[in-house]
């Protein structure tokens, strides 16, 4: 199933693969911080009251603010990737 949800969607804990960034200067910032298209993450938690997204990524925690995580388009791993 091909699921395309923003970043801030994504339930606690869950595992998902990048599969677009938003254009522009906040885009590249992602990139120089390790996120492209095709990386598998996890988010760790969502901050209560649109607070910062906190994803582990390469064994790195990385903070993204709310209004950017909801321009990070992600595919749920399946359940199946999950092993």
């Amino acid at each position: 199933m091909n699921v395309e949800v923003p970043l801030n969607e994504l339930p606690d804990e869950a595992e998902a693969y990048i599969l677009s960034l938003p254009h522009g200067e906040s885009g590249r910032r992602l990139e120089a911080m390790g996120l492209r298209p095709g990386k598998r993450i996890r988010k760790v938690y969502g901050m209560p009251f649109h607070g910062p997204i906190t994803i582990s990524l390469d064994g790195r925690q990385i903070a993204i603010g709310h209004g950017i995580s909801a321009k990070i388009k992600v595919r749920p791993a399946s359940k199946e990737e999950n092993r």
